[in-house]
């Protein structure tokens, strides 16, 4: 996709926010749910912010400055993101052996001399960042003292998947751009545009996100994990050891991807548990069906506590493996709860 180009639920956003840019602020931290195309946003706002005649918050397309942007050489635009996001979105661009997961103070520090230099085309110069949460604490105090001391003629953009994990005080330091996930039919229509079959169930098993349901869509053979449902297919049939056979599977996984799988799986039981539909996973509904009565509201709410308590530092788990032990114990332990 261009980088002057939005996705068709970003447009009326990004025209009422940038109808005023001379009144613009020199930070903004956009944010919202993963898969919902942030960085996107961030890009094709850049390159409005940038481009010598844009219209209604879209760059011409046309002009010496969209030019550069789409070719990805603008003198006046800077992205910095770690290493690995670096590496997934041009392999020849790191060499390194152990590509880091953060934003490091040498790449802020590369910013200084262009801070300093008159821009190319007479405009602004825009500086983007993603994750933001991304940021080691050296890094973030180096953001911090840019921030507080703003450059003439210098945007910066920050995209977060999860704002309130950042220092406060950077927060305080930008405007605030919520970006919401599209409608149900808008995720469906872009969707369709990428040729999957029942794109609702990988819609659901996105949370609502497009982008995350074409990348699970190119990453596994059906919306939810394998594993999910041979465990599910397991505790339906009164076999709750048996799951913990899943473990080789599970550590395959990030420990953050297959927590997050889980909590997934209790919502759609406590759904299933009041009568109503599942919200992520529709094709588990026989097996949420034979499983919500030997279960109390109760018992799911406190796994998915439990679940979310984990998550919280599962960056660092101190044991990987018995992480997933136990999380596969005691989901066996609580089958038969009552």
């Amino acid at each position: 996709m261009s980088p002057l180009e939005y996705y068709p639920w970003q447009l009326a956003t990004a025209q009422q926010w940038l109808q005023d840019t001379q009144r613009f602020a020199h930070a903004w931290l956009l944010h919202g749910t993963p898969g919902i195309g942030k960085v996107q946003f961030a890009k094709a706002g850049a390159a409005a912010l940038l481009c010598e005649q844009p219209h209604a918050g879209q760059a011409c397309g046309q002009c010496t400055s969209c030019q550069w942007v789409r070719s990805g050489n603008h003198p006046d635009l800077r992205w910095i993101r770690p290493e690995t996001y670096q590496l997934d979105e041009d392999p020849e661009s790191i060499s390194t052996k152990s590509p880091s997961k953060h934003i490091r103070i040498e790449q802020l520090r590369t910013l200084s001399d262009w801070f300093h230099t008159a821009t190319h085309r007479g405009g602004v110069r825009v500086a983007g960042l993603y994750p933001a949460e991304s940021l080691n604490h050296v890094s973030a105090n180096a953001l911090l003292k840019i921030l507080e001391e703003p450059m003439a003629n210098t945007v910066f953009l920050l995209v977060s998947h999860n704002y309130q994990a950042l220092l406060p005080t950077i927060i305080s330091r930008c405007r605030r751009l919520p970006l919401l996930s599209p409608s149900t039919d808008q995720g469906l229509a872009w969707l369709s545009t990428q040729q999957l079959e029942q794109p609702e169930n990988w819609l659901a098993a996105a949370g609502g996100a497009p982008l995350a349901a074409w990348q699970l869509y190119r990453a596994q053979e059906q919306p939810y994990p394998l594993w999910l449902g041979q465990l599910a297919e397991r505790l339906a049939q009164g076999q709750p050891k048996a799951i913990i056979a899943l473990a080789d599977q599970l550590e395959k996984e990030p420990t953050a991807r297959w927590l997050d799988t889980l909590q997934r799986f209790y919502v759609d039981l406590q759904f299933c548990a009041q009568k109503l539909a599942p919200r992520y996973y529709p094709g588990l509904t026989q097996a949420y069906a034979q499983l919500s009565p030997h279960l109390t509201l109760a018992v799911i709410q406190q796994q998915w506590k439990w679940l979310a308590a984990q998550k919280k530092q599962a960056e660092h788990p101190l044991n990987a493996k018995l992480l997933i032990h136990t999380a596969l114990e005691r989901i066996a332990q609580h089958r038969f709860s009552s």
